[in-house]
């Protein structure tokens, strides 16, 4: 159900983004989304169709990008993509990783008339 409450600030961000602009129409939000953000997509886009209708935002898209899972390991110092099902250095094996990608997500870009 948290998937509501974001919806409604991403709805939020483009209303006030397009008031300070006089845009007319939102057609297109664009939207980072790390692998760990807990977010699913799907909720968010119908969340988003029901709850900007009669806005300026109503048949916006939303275009959300999948940020990898990026980590460090805190034994070897390897730093790369890791899949979020196997949370171990593929280099030493170590558990001990830090995250250093992978949670975000936020309003990247709006494309509007």
């Amino acid at each position: 159900m948290h998937e509501l409450a974001i919806t409604q600030s991403i709805l939020d961000i483009a209303r006030k983004a397009a008031a300070e602009h006089n845009v007319k129409r939102v057609r297109e939000v664009r939207i980072k989304l790390g692998e760990y953000s807990g977010v699913v997509p799907q909720c968010i886009q119908y969340y988003f169709d029901v709850i900007s209708k009669g806005t300026v935002a109503e048949g916006a898209e939303l275009k959300m990008e999948r940020l990898p899972i990026l980590m460090r390991c805190e034994q070897c110092a390897w730093e790369g993509q890791i899949d979020k099902h196997h949370i171990s250095c593929p280099a030493c094996g170590c558990t001990r990783l830090k995250l250093l990608q992978g949670r975000e997500f936020y309003v990247e870009s709006l494309e509007v008339d």
